[in-house]
């Protein structure tokens, strides 16, 4: 069993899939990726699951990639960082494509991937402290894999201003924008989502799975293998730029990178 994600599941069919490496702020590597993509195939093998629900061990739900395997994998050769990429990719694409209604419940920090995976479920419910951000651009690395999803679910508009900004935005912002589709205080979440779990425990699973497949199609997210295949690629060429091993250094230095000129400014 892979410790890093734990599964449950109840009486009436709804599963939970829990991140657990909250001494990382549950920062997913290649053992977490591994462990969402087994635990969507084993939900997806079993017909008696009808609703899944995602959320983080700890104080954070998802605090984005783990800097430390990212620096390993883009030390590697093209080959591992393809495979890194393709691994990401295909943990929230298998998500998204699961089909099971899926509702994932968030607190603390949701940065980078963490958005991804928030953007890859059907629904979102999140407690007032979360706080998101879209974080990769400001250590060098490109958000690539999870655009689809977070264009799907913000728009165009707003993700050209978060993946660029890389702002941290809090949950009134969230919701606004529609990342999130509700707010409920901390400690509140599994009160705030045991309304909308009834909600589709009372809809017949075959036609809620032919309407989410249905809505998926519609909105250019059943990609094809092609479609994946570039976007992976494009992300592992980006973790092996200079600026990405700039970027990662100056996270894990504590400072400002070198690209940045300092906030005042300089007069010609």
């Amino acid at each position: 069993m892979n410790p890093t994600v734990e599964l449950d599941i109840d009486a009436r069919g709804v599963a939970t899939v829990s991140l657990n490496r909250p001494d990382v702020n549950n920062a997913y590597d290649a053992t977490l990726l591994e462990g969402l993509r087994d635990g969507v195939a084993a939900l997806r093998a079993n017909a008696n699951v009808r609703v899944v629900v995602v959320r983080g061990h700890g104080r954070h739900f998802q605090a984005g990639a783990d800097l430390d395997w990212l620096r390993k994998v883009a030390a590697q050769d093209a080959a591992a960082n393809l495979a890194a990429s393709r691994l990401t990719l295909a943990a929230v694409h298998d998500l998204c494509c699961l089909p099971l209604p899926t509702v994932a419940l968030i607190h603390g920090a949701c940065m980078g991937g963490g958005t991804g995976i928030a953007a890859a479920c059907d629904i979102v419910i999140a407690s007032s402290d979360a706080r998101f951000a879209i974080s990769e651009a400001r250590w060098g690395l490109a958000a690539t894999i999870i655009f689809p999803h977070l264009v799907a679910a913000i728009g165009t508009r707003q993700a050209r201003r978060y993946a660029q900004s890389c702002e941290v935005f809090d949950v009134t912002t969230a919701h606004a924008i529609g990342l999130v589709h509700a707010v409920c205080e901390p400690g509140e979440l599994d009160a705030a989502a045991a309304s909308i779990i009834d909600h589709l425990l009372r809809a017949a699973p075959g036609a809620l799975a032919e309407t989410k497949l249905g809505v998926l199609e519609a909105g250019g997210l059943l990609l094809d293998d092609a479609a994946l295949e570039a976007l992976a690629a494009a992300h592992a060429a980006r973790r092996q730029h200079a600026e990405a091993a700039e970027g990662i250094a100056s996270f894990a230095e504590r400072r400002d990178a070198a690209w940045y000129p300092g906030s005042a400014g300089s007069k010609s």
